[in-house]
């Protein structure tokens, strides 16, 4: 499955609802067990959330696209396919989420290619469910000062820190990929599905139970005038970078 929404593969609202739907459409075809998840845009793997969709919308808005990223984790975290991401670019914020709930994560080896939640870095905070995910990856000490300092892992740090599993060369992450899967299919797929639900019922759980809440939260939050100020900022930023 390949990202390509150019130039940066934002999770818009129209990309995560596409996501979700091909995830579905996959789970619901017993031929597939396992999912190679990867970006077809040169050097970029996804840039995150779509700020375009957090900035100078209405609150219902808001609303619809937080549903949907929730959405969108809740069916890659659980998933009963095997799920390996090939990270062949830059990988922040919700990039880093969307790889971290994969069951392997390999990453291009180059120095341009960061990955991590770099939310405070843009006056945001990453919500609770982002950082259990990465609490369950790298453990607490390291998570908590990854997450209160907006870390980007360059591949080495990556690798050492835990948040991805494998760095091989950019021209072998492809086919480092295709032997993991098929590492990962050769187990009893039933006793393996059985052991992720295990692993990782209680963090979606937390989520489940209060879905509604966290989607009020992100609105609140994301409409205060201080925070829309800083995205505008920070959009700005990026447009004269383009430019």
């Amino acid at each position: 499955m390949k990202l390509r929404k150019p130039p940066v593969n934002s999770l818009s609202l129209e990309l995560l609802t596409e996501l979700v739907i091909s995830l579905e459409k996959l789970e619901n075809d017993k031929s597939f067990q396992g999912v190679i998840i990867t970006s077809d845009s040169p050097g970029i793997f996804s840039a995150g959330l779509d700020l375009m969709e957090m900035c100078g919308r209405d609150p219902a808005h808001y609303a619809e696209y937080w549903k949907a990223m929730q959405e969108l984790w809740l069916r890659l975290y659980l998933s009963h396919l095997v799920l390996i991401c090939a990270v062949n670019g830059v990988s922040p914020a919700g990039g880093c989420l969307l790889a971290l709930s994969c069951d392997y994560r390999i990453l291009a080896d180059n120095p341009k290619y960061t990955i991590g939640l770099n939310e405070t870095q843009l006056g945001i905070v990453a919500p609770f469910w982002f950082a259990d995910t990465l609490v369950n990856t790298i453990g607490h000490r390291a998570a908590e000062r990854a997450l209160q300092l907006g870390l980007l892992f360059p591949p080495a740090e990556a690798l050492q820190v835990g948040i991805v599993d494998q760095v091989v060369p950019e021209d072998q992450v492809q086919s480092t990929a295709r032997s993991v899967m098929a590492q990962w299919l050769a187990v009893p797929d039933h006793a393996r599905q059985l052991t992720k639900n295990l692993m990782r019922k209680a963090t979606a759980d937390r989520l489940l139970k209060q879905r509604d809440a966290d989607i009020q939260n992100f609105v609140s939050f994301i409409s205060r005038d201080s925070i829309q100020k800083s995205l505008h900022v920070y959009i700005e930023k990026l447009q004269k970078k383009k430019g």
